[in-house]
């Protein structure tokens, strides 16, 4: 006969999952108001802002989109309990770097909103950083399969 201890998964892992969710979501959502800029919306922005825009390549755009919806399928693996959010997280944090790094330091954002353009780069890293330990003790608690 096959016996299969369950382990009980604590309340806060779902509200921190569910807060991923949510937190990825946010990303994909700022990510489709960035590639939907319209012309209009980029003439009524001051220059440094459009410049910005205007020099931020579709490479770099790309890779923004794989890190929002990689992040957003790996917060939908640990809604499902599933190991496999972890490469996906990783994926997330990469791309993030990448596209971060790009945006600040060729693209100079800091030069179009001010030294606050760091803030949320960091943030976006650390929340990442925190979604693949949080993954890595999930599954070394035996919560995810």
């Amino acid at each position: 006969m096959d016996t299969q201890l369950s382990t009980k998964i604590p309340w806060w892992f779902w509200l921190i999952t569910i807060l991923a969710l949510f937190w990825n979501l946010m990303g994909v959502g700022a990510f489709i108001a960035d590639i939907s800029v319209t012309p209009e919306a980029l003439e009524a922005m001051p220059e440094p802002q459009r410049a910005m825009y205007e020099n931020n390549l579709l490479w770099a755009k790309f890779i923004y989109g794989i890190a929002v919806f990689s992040g957003v399928l790996g917060s939908f693996a640990l809604l499902l309990k599933k190991k496999w959010a972890k490469p996906m997280f990783v994926i997330s944090l990469l791309a993030i770097i990448i596209q971060m790094g790009y945006s600040l330091f060729v693209v100079k954002t800091p030069e179009a909103l001010g030294n606050t353009a760091y803030i949320l780069p960091a943030l976006v890293v650390l929340i990442a950083a925190f979604l693949i330990a949080f993954t890595n003790s999930s599954i070394k608690k035996g919560w995810l399969k």
